[in-house]
């Protein structure tokens, strides 16, 4: 998958930058406020992101509706996810919703 160059200007809100057809060619950076898609544009596999958290680890989310969990993702206006994105590893939880591109943090995560 390759992101144009103006894809790297920073944005304040959240937006897709691609979509590609295997997680593997999901680039190891992405710009800042970014997702990426996986799958073909019938259906989305997966939907891959830096934690906004800002502390370098990467959200791989099930899109798929035959497996569960599975979010969903809106990107008609401006980018929702949903439900809510909760991880919990590395001594801390990252709990929060993007909501029309924006990030709204949950009262119980640890940023």
């Amino acid at each position: 998958m390759k992101i144009s160059w103006w894809q790297w200007i920073p944005f304040w809100r959240w937006r897709v930058v691609g979509q590609t057809f295997s997680a593997d060619e999901v680039p190891d950076r992405l710009p800042r406020n970014a997702v990426a898609l996986v799958g073909d544009s019938a259906r989305t596999k997966w939907i891959v992101f830096d934690c906004p958290c800002r502390t370098g680890h990467r959200i791989m989310l099930n899109a798929d509706p035959a497996r569960r969990p599975h979010w969903e993702v809106n990107q008609i206006t401006r980018l929702t996810i949903s439900p809510s994105v909760d991880f919990r590893g590395n001594q801390r939880r990252c709990h929060y919703f993007i909501r029309g591109g924006r990030v709204e943090w949950a009262e119980d995560s640890d940023r």
